[in-house]
């Protein structure tokens, strides 16, 4: 099935951050939108602002995954409907709102502990700048231009 951009958006921050709150919501709809807007970079040269793919490249949200660790993922966007709360936060970022407590962060993840990794991903072209919630955020280092 093929869902429009805001769709997907909508259905993306419901999988990935319903249990976060509004903040948590609007952060990870920063990060989309961050990949979708930076001029530098794998997101540019791969997805080349384009939301659809940004969202869709491989291996970059778990809830896009249909298996996880060789277990099926039943927590995925396919699953999982959004409701006007999601869209409402999804049109908030397609407006071009930030949360602005993450600035131009690229990552976010669950380190499912109290701590988060200073650097991440691990070839650590992203460094630790906040916490929301369960997830940790970053923001590019020099070394994601070489990406």
């Amino acid at each position: 099935m093929s869902f429009s951009p805001r769709e997907l958006l909508a259905r993306l921050v419901r999988c990935e951050a319903e249990g976060e709150g509004e903040i948590g919501m609007k952060a990870v709809a920063t990060v989309v939108m961050n990949r979708v807007n930076v001029t530098y970079g794998e997101y540019r040269r791969v997805c080349q602002g384009d939301l659809r793919k940004v969202i869709l490249q491989p291996y970059q949200f778990t809830c896009c995954l249909t298996t996880v660790y060789g277990q099926p993922n039943y927590q995925n966007i396919w699953a999982k409907p959004p409701d006007k709360y999601h869209y409402w936060i999804a049109d908030w970022a397609l407006s071009g709102n930030k949360y602005s407590g993450i600035g131009f962060a690229l990552w976010y993840y669950n380190p499912y502990k109290p701590t988060c990794a200073y650097y991440f991903p691990p070839n650590r072209t992203g460094q630790y700048v906040t916490r929301i919630a369960q997830h940790c955020f970053y923001i590019p280092t020099p070394l994601y231009a070489q990406t």
